[in-house]
């Protein structure tokens, strides 16, 4: 397959071709527009976005465009284009869930620049999915991998970067990637002299980090693994201790004089986005910080794809919203299809009800829906004892000096026997009884 790619500074790409759908909200064409329009990506934002055409030549010869930062008309035929992955030149790790902070002090230690560095990711999304938008017809593959690594390694040779970070990656590419440049890539770092770093990058491999995430899957192992008929038929998966826990927890929000209301799509109002917006607006506040998406962010979403989006409200007894907790969902009948839960907040403090709105509304309405997964966000092993399986993440890591790769290399190794570990802990403690006690896979199906 003649392969090339173009380095472009703007979405003009978007009309060469007919494009699959993603396989999330969060690469839909919408969600990013929205981003865009609003400012929470762009060069002020930290997020510099430069996007790698990847297109077929048919053995044409051609060359990258020499300038990623600046919007220029192709000079070659980019006509038949394959894939796009985007990349962002970054001088700060706000928004990404994949730390690497540590990193970053080696450097500085060593009086390094780490700054800028390139991300592949859905900003401000620790959602696991697709990280290139794939024409019609067109499969994901090794050669499509290999072309959007070597546009990476032309933006970072261009600004400068200390590597690349792709981050919340599906299995499938972490593997097409890291057997693309496997770690046996390694040179010493000892024969390295720094006239030979840039030389020597296009060697380095690319290095693969692990992690977890809870996902509640709806599957009633009584019922032959058909979905939840309803939330009591999932109670019932649970011991009687976790049973009855739950239900304690749902009883403290009623004795609250708090009720709960779920809104879809265009249901939403503008009454509701504002009264939302308060909401998610507090819970950056009480920590001292700014939110990092605007209110038109969301009107944008609910005027471009209501379609996915999941409002569940809480409400005082005075009528009051008082807590509000975002989901955005695949369509029902789509293969593996999720509700996401992204964006809470509350005006005060509410005995139990960040569980009750950000978890057991969730649940009740995937079941209603029939969606097959509940992805409720990262991190949190609280979600654990309410039926929220861990679940393996990956993220892909090229480092440009060499002399940094073997340690980075042999951190990435043992935090993956790690994570394995913790995995494997954390699914021993779920609180399914032993009927319905899930299988422990760790491997990537």
């Amino acid at each position: 397959m003649n392969l090339q790619y173009a380095l472009l500074n703007d979405t003009s790409w978007q009309s060469r071709a007919d494009w699959q759908l993603p396989d999330t909200p969060f690469m839909s064409f919408a969600f990013w527009q929205a981003l865009i329009d609003t400012g929470a990506i762009g060069e002020r934002a930290g997020w510099l976005p430069i996007f790698i055409l990847v297109y077929r030549t048919d053995g044409a010869e051609s060359e990258a465009l020499d300038d990623p930062t600046t919007t220029t008309t192709a000079p070659v035929d980019i006509s038949q284009p394959v894939a796009v992955m985007p990349v962002f030149v970054k001088d700060h790790h706000r928004g990404e869930f994949v730390f690497d902070h540590a990193w970053a002090q080696a450097y500085a230690h060593y009086g390094i620049d780490y700054y800028p560095r390139l991300v592949t990711s859905s900003p401000y999304t620790p959602i696991t999915g697709q990280r290139l938008w794939l024409a019609a017809g067109e499969t994901l593959n090794a050669d499509i991998v290999k072309t959007a690594i070597a546009g990476v390694d032309d933006i970072a040779q261009q600004v400068g970067a200390s590597g690349w970070h792709g981050l919340f990656v599906t299995p499938e590419l972490a593997k097409l990637a890291t057997s693309s440049m496997p770690a046996n890539n390694m040179v010493d770092p000892a024969q390295v002299t720094n006239t030979e770093i840039v030389e020597l990058t296009a060697n380095n491999p690319i290095l693969e980090r692990q992690g977890c995430q809870f996902l509640w899957q709806n599957e009633d192992l009584l019922q032959d693994g058909k979905p939840f008929a309803d939330f009591d038929a999932f109670l019932m998966t649970l011991t009687a201790k976790k049973r009855k826990n739950i239900r304690a927890e749902r009883r403290k929000v009623a004795a609250q004089e708090i009720y709960c209301v779920r809104k879809c799509g265009d249901e939403i109002t503008d009454a509701d986005w504002k009264a939302f917006y308060h909401c998610y607006v507090m819970t950056y506040a009480v920590r001292g910080q700014q939110p990092y998406l605007k209110e038109a962010f969301f009107m944008a979403l609910a005027k471009d794809m209501p379609e996915y989006l999941f409002l569940a409200q809480a409400y005082d007894s005075n009528d009051k919203i008082i807590a509000s907790s975002l989901f955005l969902y695949d369509k029902p009948h789509s293969e593996n299809a999720t509700l996401y839960g992204r964006y809470w907040g509350a005006l005060g403090e509410y005995d139990s009800l960040h569980f009750e709105l950000c978890y057991y509304q969730g649940i009740e309405f995937a079941i209603e829906q029939g969606l097959k997964n509940f992805d409720p966000g990262t991190q949190g092993e609280h979600k654990l004892i309410r039926g929220f399986i861990p679940t393996k993440t990956h993220s892909l890591h090229r480092i440009y000096d060499p002399r940094f790769v073997p340690a980075i290399a042999d951190f990435c190794t043992k935090d993956r026997l790690q994570m394995t570990r913790y995995r494997q802990q954390a699914h021993d403690a779920l609180p399914f009884n032993i009927d319905n006690m899930p299988k422990f896979i760790d491997h990537d199906e």
